[in-house]
């Protein structure tokens, strides 16, 4: 997960030389240089839309809030026992009105993240009300538990953005806990954060704390929140997402509108009749946004995976899940939108096997398809229920791979290293010519929780698998955290709104 240490050449990497992981805290967002899969051709994404159209004209979506219905019928969408219609050409209307890239901010300046064009930016995991360790099992989450993954997400080089709900603190009261993790968001990182959607009041509370932050004006310049905004599949939004949109888009902070698909289910048993129904659910909310405030930055939401008909269980990780990804990011892309997705999304309840080939199956079309915010991109188990904190580890020693694999391949005169094809003699080795000594360090990325060395040498060394290296590497993360600086009277601003707040909460 941290960055790659030094080694000499030979070097056994036994427990006795395992020098202390580094706490590396700066996230460099990385531009995804690989050309974007395109999956489907013109012709089907015209259809998906043409399809979409006919919901959003025909059949409709529900607004379940007044205020939001009048709304929505002020510029120009009918509104009939809480179903809106719309005119494609009003739904395009307002849909263009979306930026299609905006930076959003860090409270330190050099962690700020661009949301848009080749940018990708990776976040945790967002939701679970468990977590699970190797040693301890799984157990309900806790706030200690959720200030554990801001702090390792703030020490990941691989993670750019620290997330919002990325663990539920269930020992801390409900009305109030949203408090608590945004402060746990600032104080124990310096990296963006997401603001809290279970409420209006929830909103209001996290514009105000990122005010106290980052100044009111500021944040009406470049957003210092992004929030997800869960459309309820099928075709319903519910009156405490819409007064948290509603929130937001008045303060101009980004918001994620994000379709919440199992297909099977809340969707039908078809991919393609699927992304038509993700998709007029995205257009629909993305366009209600800019009815509320016109140019405020959203991000096109896709959220899908199938069902396992025979049980009713969510599947994630299979293939239908990336064939709707891709085409959801073709259409994002169509719209001239930044996209969401997620990434490594699984079903496995321990980080093995199964998970792993998961994780790789759901986090690498996030990567092709040019995804630009990545959520639950570290720690997601169980469908989402667990946070595993080795799973986490291992998560981002994916990351750093993807990372290097979106550098593309240098096809300079440096990168064909000329020079030593040209004086290597046959029989002979790179090893020690001028190329590989000036590039050993960098040239290929070495993941310090997986294990390089012979059978022989694993087994003496204890035989230890990536479950138990990875929970070394958290531990030690956790114990050599150094918290960000972070201004003292700002510290007791937001200290003191949020006594008010839980004493007015708890009335």
């Amino acid at each position: 997960m941290g960055s790659r240490r030094e080694r000499k050449h030979g070097r056994r990497r036994d427990a006795e030389d395992h020098a202390p992981v580094e706490t590396v805290t700066r996230a460099v967002q990385p531009l995804n240089r690989l050309p974007a899969y395109e999956f489907a051709p013109e012709e089907v994404l015209a259809k998906i839309h043409d399809v979409s159209m006919m919901i959003l004209s025909e059949v409709g979506i529900a607004f379940l809030d007044e205020e939001s219905q009048e709304i929505l019928k002020a510029h120009g969408a009918v509104v009939k026992d809480d179903i809106a219609t719309f005119d494609p050409e009003l739904v395009m209307k307002y849909v263009s009105m979306a930026p299609a890239q905006f930076t959003q901010l860090a409270r330190n300046p050099e962690q700020n993240v661009i949301i848009g064009g080749d940018h990708i930016c990776f976040a945790p995991v967002y939701g679970p009300p468990f977590v699970l360790d190797r040693e301890r099992g799984r157990r309900e989450a806790t706030l200690k538990d959720f200030q554990n993954f801001v702090k390792l997400t703030y020490m990941s080089p691989y993670l750019h953005h620290s997330g919002g709900t990325v663990v539920e603190p269930t020992d801390e009261p409900v009305l109030t806990r949203h408090l608590d993790m945004l402060f746990s968001h600032i104080k124990y990182s310096d990296k963006p954060f997401m603001g809290s959607v279970m409420s209006g009041e929830n909103a209001e509370d996290s514009v105000k704390m990122a005010e106290i932050v980052f100044g009111a004006a500021e944040i009406r310049e470049n957003p210092a929140l992004i929030s997800l905004i869960n459309i309820s599949s099928p075709r319903q939004l519910d009156d405490r997402m819409l007064a948290a949109l509603k929130v937001y888009a008045k303060a101009r902070q980004a918001t994620i509108i994000t379709p919440f698909l199992l297909s099977g289910a809340m969707a039908p048993a078809a991919v393609a009749g699927t992304v038509a129904q993700l998709n007029a659910e995205a257009l629909a909310g993305i366009a209600f946004a800019q009815m509320v405030n016109p140019g405020t930055p959203v991000v096109y939401g896709a959220f899908q995976a199938t069902t396992d008909l025979r049980s009713g269980s969510p599947v994630f990780g299979g293939p239908e899940s990336q064939q709707a990804l891709y085409l959801s990011a073709q259409l994002a892309r169509r719209y001239g939108l930044p996209f969401r997705s997620g990434g490594g999304l699984v079903s496995s309840k321990i980080p093995d096997a199964q998970a792993g080939y998961e994780s790789v199956m759901s986090m690498l079309p996030a990567v092709m398809g040019k995804v630009n915010f990545v959520l639950h991109g570290a720690g997601w188990l169980e469908n989402g229920l667990s946070a595993g904190y080795e799973k986490f580890i291992l998560d981002c020693e994916l990351l750093g791979m993807y990372h290097k694999f979106m550098q593309g391949v240098d096809f300079s005169d440096h990168g064909f290293a000329l020079e030593s094809l040209r004086t290597v003699p046959p029989g002979g080795h790179h090893l020690g010519t001028e190329h590989t000594m000036g590039v050993f360090r960098t040239a290929f990325y070495t993941a310090e929780a997986f294990d390089y060395n012979s059978a022989e040498q694993w087994a003496e060394e204890g035989s230890k698998d990536a479950y138990v290296r990875a929970t070394k590497t958290y531990k030690e993360l956790l114990k050599n955290y150094q918290p960000p600086a972070l201004d003292a009277d700002v510290e007791q601003r937001l200290r003191d709104f949020m006594a008010q707040r839980k004493e007015s909460l708890s009335r």
